[in-house]
């Protein structure tokens, strides 16, 4: 893992705690002074009755000579939220370990030891690839090589690499799996409604997210929705699903997932998502898009290269492949709430669209045209600083007092009354970490400036670009996005671009709660329902959101959500070494 450049955590152990060094650059403001005895103290820290502290030197004089006290007053330390977000220290020393044995080498490594297929302990390899990580891809060699390259012509070249270079045996995008998860996650929402859970709902898909929520707002969890993310959906998918269709047990299947960020690593090592009876987890494995890109830079692999019939759709696919929900591309999870209402809804409706600062903090509104009555009110949150304002937004409405962290303290913070329009709090808000969503995942490729010259990152620091897995060719001297920066904006606005560019005619959202289904998407949808959960009448439960027997919701909720636990920070005050 690349963390940010300016700090470095030493000893690293469940949680931070004063005696361990986060140490960011600081600049050197007084001038040496000069040493009498050598080894000996020549300044002392004094706290003046105020509390503020001041350094002074051994005869009481101003170690500064702008100062016209007996001594210079110190700054408190201080560490941005950028600094904070790039430091490990919220990574527990168990996390770090399993995050180091999710890299490339180590599914290399497992490839190269698998037992022939023969043998009864060989293994299926299975790679799963999320469309963000397909258009970061897409939009990395259309900038260098000219040519517009569509998702289809990625997803069948990084399919021919993985089966005829590295030996896997099945490869998948997780736009079904998003799907299924678009459907668990709509019929939560209408559970909530009618009194199962807490409002508002927010979403689950991201693992930063719940990362934070977990360390540092646990009174939000209540509000977190359990719906498995898509990637671990996939999981679900693959191990039990098609291991059922193939014949095999949980443990001879090794699925390794490509995802755009980071945090997909910590989210596969979660406990929930380990299978006890077979010892074994729903995604073995997790590589962002830079280490697959590095992975065949190694073995060769050309992927400007076509191969043959990339163009063609798979009818016969096992699953659905590339499916586009309209929406974001973080997912569409708030838009599919929308529309599910919207459909559902017997009169005519109106959504209106209010940005609070920039597009990653929108506000959707929903109303009937012919009462204006509020319908729904929801949220698109992009970002750890538009997040925090959501935490407090949320806490406030929903009269819970906010916790310690990035948030502050809000105390005593009663409910807001909802009696206006203006003054309905929300009903759903779609969570994400990074700033402009996933497409803009800390494993996505970055475009970097003049690529050959350029030794340093955006903070400063020099970096080794081919080590980190994001080298890439500067672009032709007529593209408009030659020089883009680490993490610009353009260059996140031309991946979502080719994100949505030439997909396929998106299929209709989730269908509401209480509507057929009407798509053999949502029928195959179904059908796996059925398989996983075994009600005892299947012909009873042609639709995602029919109620099955107690045994088979169980089953159910076992298979499609999850659960959250807060973690406590064992940081006391006599842990502090001066």
């Amino acid at each position: 893992m690349a963390f940010s450049g300016a700090l470095t955590l030493t000893d690293l152990n469940d949680f931070l705690t004063p005696s361990q060094a986060c140490i960011k650059p600081v600049e050197q403001v007084n001038e040496p002074q000069e040493i009498i005895e050598p080894g000996a103290a020549t300044t002392e820290i004094v706290i003046d009755s105020s509390g503020s502290y001041f350094e002074v030197s051994e005869n009481g004089a101003s170690t500064n000579p702008s100062s016209k006290g007996t001594g210079r007053k110190l700054q408190q330390a201080q560490i941005s939220l950028n600094d904070c977000l790039a430091c490990s220290g919220c990574i527990t020393s168990a996390e770090s370990v399993l995050i180091t044995l999710q890299s490339h080498t180590e599914v290399l490594n497992f490839l190269d030891s698998n037992p022939p297929v023969s043998t009864p302990s060989h293994k299926i390899p299975v790679l799963s690839i999320a469309p963000q990580s397909l258009a970061s891809l897409a939009a990395s060699l259309s900038s260098s090589s000219g040519s517009p390259v569509s998702l289809r012509q990625i997803l069948r070249r990084v399919r021919a690499f993985s089966t005829r270079i590295l030996g896997f045996e099945h490869v998948y995008d997780t736009t079904f799996a998003r799907h299924i998860a678009l459907l668990e996650h709509t019929q939560e929402f209408f559970e909530r409604k009618k009194g199962n859970g807490k409002f508002p709902m927010l979403a689950s898909a991201c693992p930063g997210w719940i990362c934070y929520a977990e360390k540092a707002h646990s009174e939000m969890l209540p509000f977190i929705a359990r719906t498995k993310s898509p990637q671990q959906v996939m999981g679900t998918l693959v191990k039990s699903w098609f291991g059922n269709r193939w014949g095999v047990q949980p443990d001879h299947i090794y699925h390794v997932s490509v995802m755009p960020c980071y945090d997909k690593k910590l989210e596969a090592s979660r406990q929930d998502f380990y299978n006890d009876l077979y010892s074994t987890r729903d995604v073995d494995c997790v590589i962002t898009t830079g280490e697959l890109e590095l992975m065949m830079r190694d073995k060769g692999w050309d992927l400007s290269q076509p191969v043959e019939n990339e163009g063609i759709p798979d009818f016969d696919a096992e699953i659905p492949e590339l499916l586009s929900h309209p929406g974001t591309s973080s997912g569409s999870y708030l838009h599919s709430l929308i529309d599910s209402i919207t459909t559902s809804h017997t009169s005519p409706v109106d959504l209106t669209v209010k940005s609070i600062r920039t597009s990653d903090y929108e506000e959707f509104t929903l109303r009937a045209r012919d009462t204006n009555e509020v319908l729904f009110k929801g949220a698109k949150c992009y970002g750890f600083r538009n997040l925090q304002n959501v935490v407090r937004k949320v806490g406030r409405e929903a009269g819970v007092q906010v916790g310690r962290g990035a948030a502050g303290r809000l105390v005593g913070m009663r409910a807001k009354k909802r009696g206006g329009e203006d003054e309905k709090g929300y009903d759903y808000v779609e969570v994400m970490a990074c700033p402009g969503g996933c497409v803009n995942g800390g494993g996505q490729l970055k475009p970097i400036a003049q690529a050959v010259e350029q030794k340093e990152d955006e903070e400063g620091f020099t970096r080794n670009w081919q080590e980190s897995g994001v080298q890439m060719p500067v672009p032709a001297e007529d593209n408009a996005m030659q020089g883009a920066k680490w993490g610009n904006k353009e260059w996140t606005k031309e991946v979502e671009r080719v994100y949505w560019h030439d997909l396929p005619t998106p299929p209709p959202s989730p269908r509401p709660h209480d509507q057929e289904p009407e798509t053999p998407l949502d029928r195959l949808a179904a059908q796996v329902k059925i398989d996983l959960c075994h009600p005892t009448d299947g012909s009873l439960h042609e639709n995602w959101a029919s109620i099955m027997d107690e045994g088979a919701e169980t089953r159910r909720r076992e298979l499609f959500r999850t659960q959250y636990r807060a973690v406590e920070s064992e940081v006391v005050g006599l842990a502090v070494k001066w």
